[in-house]
């Protein structure tokens, strides 16, 4: 993943990046990751980060909310962060990080 890893340090930090790198590769990719939050009723939030426009802000426990608790915590022992250092870090970069991974709204390839 060199090159997620460019792109992604490259919008939200390196330390960001690995966190945001190990939830898309739970997740499905960009895709995936948008259909969790679609099936858990934060579909216009995550779509808002790929169109054009405003990026809408997401909190920690929308975020928890998308993701489940069983993938929370397996992602906070992959990354040995706290829950809930790992949520605020998440709220604050998944906007960024997939608008940058989706210019003009294309999903990466």
């Amino acid at each position: 993943m060199g090159l997620l890893d460019g792109i992604l340090g490259g919008i939200v930090g390196a330390g960001a990046a690995r966190v945001i790198e190990q939830v898309l590769q739970n997740n499905g990719g960009v895709q995936g990751l948008l259909q969790n939050f679609e099936r858990n009723g934060l579909g216009g939030i995550a779509q808002s980060w790929v169109g054009n426009g405003q990026n809408q802000t997401v909190t920690p426990e929308q975020v928890q909310q998308a993701l489940g608790p069983e993938a929370l915590n397996n992602l906070a022992a992959t990354t040995g962060l706290d829950p809930q250092a790992l949520l605020a870090q998440l709220a604050q970069h998944l906007p960024g990080a997939v608008d940058g991974m989706t210019p003009g709204g294309r999903m990466p390839s």
